[in-house]
């Protein structure tokens, strides 16, 4: 185990295949039984991601999640794995702005992969890694090739979450921003970077837990609007996963709230925002929503599809 509850599983070609390269911040995903599937973050810390001979995942066992991170733990060695990708909606900016990166839990696995490239690159970096213990950090042990530009945070040590505002301040003022891990931490330093005048342009984050559903999210209608045609989302369903259900054909991918690709427009109604890609005056207008995550306010949506 690479740390608690987190497995490290390697995945090889198949025999007369080779695996695409791959940038730092990319992700594969994997078909799942029953027909889903889930995005994992690709690891390289040798800097060898331009021609892989395999590849590297970190899996936490989610013990409430629907069954992939189970699927993933007890795959064994020699079993055939469906994977699509590398796809990348979290890359490192090139050029020579220092960066600052901040993970939290298993969010730390995209974050490894640029820290590798950074170091390569001899570029200025500082990696802050947050858990709930220290048995929680994965991979920390060969982080620490990263020396003083790596510093760990264990919650139940210091007996607070990181303190991403102050980490935000301290950065310079052309520094880069990372960010991987639950949305309140993400939230956080989006709201630490804008309350310090910096650029949404610094600003780079990949959610690492879906935010579609919560407690007490209540159906609502989406009306189509070139078709007039009005579907219920259950509580428990997206609304891509009810209008795909309704035989309407959606253009989407991360399915997190963080890559833009399904983002379309509100013609009528009030969006409840869960994405972390929307600026403030964009979820203030009300006019876009990205529909993988986010739900309704107002008993019917009407969407320009």
């Amino acid at each position: 185990m690479a740390g608690d509850l987190i497995r490290e599983i390697e995945l090889a070609p198949a025999p007369g295949t080779t695996l695409p390269a791959f940038e730092p911040g990319a992700h594969i995903e994997i078909a799942l039984p029953g027909g889903t599937r889930n995005a994992y973050s690709l690891i390289d810390f040798s800097g060898a991601c331009s021609a892989p001979t395999s590849y590297l995942l970190g899996v936490r066992r989610e013990q409430d999640g629907k069954g992939g991170s189970r699927f993933m733990h007890e795959l064994a060695e020699g079993d055939h794995i469906t994977a699509t990708g590398p796809k990348n909606h979290f890359p490192l900016q090139s050029g020579t702005d220092p960066v600052l990166m901040l993970a939290g839990g298993i969010g730390i696995t995209p974050l490894i992969s640029m820290a590798t490239a950074l170091a390569r690159q001899n570029r200025e970096f500082r990696l802050h890694y947050a858990s709930r213990s220290a048995a929680a950090a994965a991979f920390a042990d060969r982080l620490a090739v990263h020396g003083d530009r790596l510093a760990l945070h264990h919650d139940d040590a210091q007996g607070a979450p990181l303190p991403v505002a102050d980490l935000v301040a301290a950065a310079a003022p052309d520094a880069h921003v990372y960010v991987c891990g639950p949305r309140p931490m993400i939230e956080a330093v989006r709201d630490a970077m804008r309350q310090q005048g910096r650029d949404d342009s610094q600003f780079h984050a990949e959610l690492f837990e879906n935010a579609s559903h919560a407690e007490g999210d209540q159906p609502f209608e989406v009306e189509i609007a070139s078709t007039g045609q009005v579907v219920t989302i259950p509580a428990d369903h997206t609304i891509i996963e009810a209008l795909e259900a309704a035989g309407i054909d959606l253009v989407y991918d991360c399915q997190r709230g963080d890559c833009g690709i399904c983002q379309t427009d509100v013609l009528d109604g009030i969006p409840d925002h869960r994405d972390v890609v929307l600026s403030d005056a964009e979820r203030a207008s009300g006019k876009v929503m990205q529909i993988c995550v986010s739900r309704a306010l107002t008993p019917r949506l009407k969407l320009d599809l």
